[in-house]
């Protein structure tokens, strides 16, 4: 006798768009507190291009979250888009907001850096759970 999964495999289309769009939206986010960072630390000063290999990075590292997402979303059964949303808060409260208050309290950052860098993850979990939390594929 053939067992058959009832586990429902992330929609990899959703996936792909959903890490296209959040490296956008970040692009988008960090054209507009570039100047803010300039002023925080040295490393966002200047007007150099990032090197070549960093949009498929950037890529993999969201596609890899957006993945991480969609299979916890997944878990919890078709949900609407509140608990969607929901997940992304709390992800967004458990991991992102954990590390950067750590490098302000460890690592001397200043709580101004860190917040432009936790409104970018507050941005991107949502828009990742409300996307690919919603497209499952059974």
């Amino acid at each position: 006798m053939q067992q058959t999964s009832t586990a429902q495999r992330p929609d990899l289309r959703r996936i792909a768009l959903t890490a296209g769009a959040s490296v956008v939206t970040s692009a988008a986010w960090y054209a507009a507190w570039g100047s803010r960072l300039a002023e925080l630390d040295d490393a966002y000063a200047g007007d150099a291009r990032p090197p070549a290999w960093v949009l498929p990075v950037e890529l993999a590292r969201s596609a890899t979250v957006a993945t991480a997402v969609a299979m916890l979303a997944g878990r919890g059964g078709d949900a609407g888009t509140g608990s969607r949303l929901r997940l992304g808060a709390g992800l967004w409260a458990a991991f992102p907001v954990v590390l950067l208050t750590g490098s302000v309290v460890h690592e001397k950052v200043p709580w101004q850096q860190a917040a432009i860098h936790g409104g970018d993850w507050l941005v991107k979990l949502l828009l990742v759970a409300g996307v690919v939390g919603g497209g499952r594929r059974s």
